[in-house]
């Protein structure tokens, strides 16, 4: 499995930024697809996840991050706005296929004041 993530970058507070990322391989039966992230000195935490017809959240997203799957292109989308400078981490793709974890290489994600 190959998770190839993009979209990161450098944005104002208040500014929106959308992640993307790519799945491949033997992937199915896929159990979910989502977006941690990790910032300097903290452990990674969940962003946003979906699992067959549901969506989860991390507490702090509040609404203002939606998560989207094109399964015509195994493709997971993250839609920030409303960005704010805690928001600033590297960010990761991840699948998961019944107990395993696979994880993309991070994109960067850094939210000026």
């Amino acid at each position: 499995v190959q998770l190839q993530a993009s979209g990161g970058g450098l944005v104002q507070a208040g500014g929106s930024l959308r992640l993307s990322c790519v799945y491949s391989g033997r992937t199915s039966p896929i159990s979910a697809v989502g977006w941690f992230r990790q910032a300097p000195a903290k452990q990674r935490e969940l962003v946003a996840s979906i699992s067959g017809g549901s969506t989860t959240y991390g507490d702090f997203v509040k609404g203002r991050f939606t998560i989207s799957r094109d399964n015509a292109r195994n493709t997971v989308h993250l839609q920030m706005n409303s960005v704010k400078p805690e928001d600033t981490a590297v960010y990761y793709c991840n699948l998961r296929r019944g107990w395993e974890n696979f994880w993309g290489q991070g994109t960067q994600v850094t939210v000026s004041s």
